[in-house]
């Protein structure tokens, strides 16, 4: 079986310290500069939803840093996928930032980073990343769907 325990071992993986790291920076640029029509500052109506959300998050991201699978080859096509969801993420940042608070802009904002961790869970071949990537991708969707569209 691929994906048995006996082929994880724990380890860091920089690759994926790297793509959170990248993921957060439109964020933390959020919390310093505000946007000039900054809907996302507004109180969550989602409070118990967010904070199983930011668990399942805070799962998936240490699984993806500390735990490796050895079958896993370092570079896969995959990748272009986590750099092209990264992309649109980045996109939807600087639309937002433009005043673009639309259904796709906020959408954007809530899948893409969900979907480039997707894809990079997928291709480091890391199962129990996306089981709580899962989770993690669900809650994220609910707070986007019922806080603003």
């Amino acid at each position: 079986m691929e994906n048995s325990w006996k082929n994880y071992r724990f380890g860091f993986d920089v690759g994926a310290a790297v793509l959170f790291a990248a993921i957060m920076l439109p964020n933390i640029y959020w919390f310093s500069v505000p946007a000039p029509n900054d809907i996302l500052r507004g109180a969550s109506v989602t409070p118990t939803i967010d904070t199983i959300g930011s668990v399942f998050q805070m799962l998936m991201i240490g699984l993806l840093c500390i735990l490796k699978n050895t079958t896993a080859r370092k570079r896969t096509r995959l990748l272009w996928g986590v750099a092209v969801c990264h992309g649109f993420y980045c996109a939807a940042w600087i639309a937002y930032y433009r005043g673009n608070v639309t259904p796709a802009v906020i959408l954007t904002l809530c899948l893409a980073p969900c979907l480039a961790f997707g894809f990079y869970s997928v291709g480091r071949k890391n199962c129990p990343a996306q089981i709580f990537l899962a989770g993690f991708t669900i809650c994220h969707l609910i707070y986007g769907i019922v806080n603003f569209l």
